[in-house]
């Protein structure tokens, strides 16, 4: 799966060969040792303590040992047990790995664990220095002497439900800017290094609609406004595919890819339906693959268009199709041993709550059990819980991107999931909440609005997630 190096490096490497050779041979001639590896130190604490940011005095004194206690991280006094794993160089209790470190973390919240950057994971929060992230800020001020060399890490985007066809056309088109629904987001979705978006307009009307006035199309030249906010992967699986029927469906899969994006989660039969998607994120190779169990788009057969269906409760079945479900798993395993992350992107579930649903719960564990990194839902149009599946991080949904629902509050309130990996781990899967304005147009907040964002959903989650989600 890793390239190959290149020829020029090859022949880099054969010289250097060749002068350490010739270099031991003369006994006046010494080499310097190797290089000690270096690492980003992450300062993990728990998602059950509010978020730390030290200065980075402070910081320096926590790695050396010398702060005892959570009041000098701006918590109450108690006293403040220190590990480390990893690292060399710092203070504290030794764990035997980082893993196990961290384990110490989530169980206990007055722990505190020093490991490198590059093995830590989303069940732990990272403490900011001067507000620098040590997994996405160049700026982080703190580094350690480590077992081997940093690997290096990719950030990948999940936005949810995309509409841009009703009033949000008609907002578009009287701008005259069919751009302008990424005004206030599009930085943060073209700085990933790979970027997806559940579409659920189609590009073509030229049909009768299939759910009255919630049928939604959408101008094609929305498309230059997605390929400018750096969307690669556009998701189909989804219940309005299909709101003009057969052929404005297949147009909107040529427009698409026409244009340069990936489509998943639906095609022209149910083999195109069910193909994942691998897309190069910074040199980490990430798949996705994509499910609709929600209806209303038919479900692809073998020659005909449509979804990559799971029927399930509540919309498509009494029970969840065990079948169908079996073969989604054997699709995600087979793409997990090619990838080094594997996101599944399921439609599901009930909406205007923040509960998922059981049968959501039980396609997760199959989907993570079958090789899924994470698994990101959409169609509720609230933001729900977020769970942890051994390594594997669920979250059930994320709520409207860009759509029209403005009659209640939750429908205009969301998070961007973003996941960044490195090609041996997911390093953390964290939520960027927003806010969708009268214009139809998401923009981050934070804050007091924020949190309570972050709050609807941490009330439906499960542990780790039910103690806090920043």
């Amino acid at each position: 799966m890793r390239p190959r190096p290149p020829a020029v490096l090859l022949t880099a490497l054969v010289l250097a060969a060749s002068l350490t050779a010739c270099l031991s041979e003369d006994d006046d001639s010494t080499l310097p040792p190797p290089p000690t590896p270096s690492v980003d130190l992450a300062i993990a604490v728990s998602l059950a303590r509010p978020s730390v940011d030290l200065d980075e005095e402070t910081a320096r004194r926590l790695v050396a040992g010398d702060v005892t206690s959570w009041v000098e991280l701006g918590g109450d006094d108690q006293p403040l047990r220190l590990l480390h794993a990893e690292v060399d160089g710092v203070g504290g209790e030794r764990a035997e790995t980082a893993d196990a470190a961290l384990d110490e973390v989530v169980g206990d919240p007055s722990t505190v664990a020093l490991v490198p950057a590059d093995r830590v994971r989303p069940t732990v929060d990272l403490a900011r220095i001067d507000g620098h992230d040590p997994l996405r800020d160049d700026g982080y001020p703190i580094a350690a002497d480590g077992e081997r060399d940093q690997q290096p890490s990719a950030s990948v985007m999940i936005g949810g439900d995309v509409m841009l066809g009703r009033r949000v056309g008609d907002a578009l088109a009287a701008q005259g800017d069919l751009a302008a629904a990424w005004a206030g987001v599009g930085d943060l979705l073209a700085a990933a290094d790979a970027t997806f978006i559940n579409l659920e307009s189609t590009l073509s009307t030229d049909g009768p609609p299939q759910q009255g006035t919630d049928s939604f199309g959408a101008d094609p030249g929305v498309l230059d406004g997605l390929r400018s906010t750096g969307v690669d992967v556009v998701g189909l699986a989804n219940n309005h595919l299909g709101d003009y029927g057969t052929e404005p469906m297949l147009t909107t899969f040529r427009l698409l890819r026409e244009a340069g994006f990936a489509t998943v989660g639906a095609g022209e039969g149910l083999a195109a339906a069910r193909e994942p998607v691998i897309v190069d994120a910074a040199g980490i190779s990430v798949g996705f693959y994509a499910t609709d169990s929600i209806g209303e788009t038919p479900a692809a057969a073998e020659n005909t268009p449509g979804t990559n269906r799971i029927d399930a409760p509540p919309r498509t079945g009494p029970r969840i199709d065990g079948a169908a479900l079996e073969r989604a798993a054997a699709d995600i395993s087979d793409l997990a041993g090619q990838v080094d992350l594997t996101v599944v992107v399921p439609h599901w579930g009930t909406q205007y709550t923040n509960v998922p649903e059981q049968s959501q719960h039980e396609m997760a564990r199959a989907f993570t059990d079958a090789g899924a990194d994470v698994v990101v839902g959409g169609h509720p149009h609230w933001v729900q819980g977020w769970e942890q599946h051994g390594e594997a991080t669920v979250v059930h949904s994320i709520g409207n991107l860009v759509f029209d629902m403005d009659f209640m509050r939750e429908t205009q309130e969301g998070v961007l999931v973003e996941i960044v990996a490195t090609a041996e781990q997911v390093l953390d899967v964290r939520p960027l909440p927003y806010v969708i304005d009268e214009a139809f147009t998401p923009r981050p907040v934070d804050g007091e609005r924020a949190a309570s964002i972050l709050e609807l959903a941490r009330q439906a989650s499960g542990p780790p997630y039910d103690a806090g989600l920043r």
